[in-house]
């Protein structure tokens, strides 16, 4: 019995890569404008010779705001892009999606 071919946002089939769909796209563009925000007034800080740790807590939770980002990100490409690829593509197909992903875990996690 032939599987049914994924279509999420990472299926090689598909002509480009996207965003998955599970993402709320406007969500994640008002966290990033927020972000862009806190880094504005970052620079501000150091324009007006601000105490350094002041800045430095800027800095963290600027840092904790984009890495929120990216888990929302990863969770919805394991939760769409990796589940939907082990239910429909073959055991080649998913080891590959599994290897690609746990690569960019790391990456996320430096």
């Amino acid at each position: 019995m032939e599987k049914n071919k994924c279509t999420c946002c990472c299926n090689e089939d598909n002509e480009e890569r996207k965003l998955s769909d599970r993402n709320n796209k406007k969500d994640l563009i008002k966290r990033l404008n927020r972000i862009e925000g806190q880094v504005k007034g970052i620079q501000k800080m150091i324009d007006d010779d601000r105490y350094c740790i002041d800045i430095l807590v800027q800095i963290s939770a600027a840092k904790a705001a984009i890495d929120k980002v990216g888990k929302i990100i990863l969770e919805n490409h394991i939760k769409g892009c990796v589940t939907e690829s082990i239910k429909h593509e073959s055991e080649d197909e998913s080891d590959r999606l599994i290897e690609e992903l746990m690569k960019n875990i790391y990456k996320f996690m430096k």
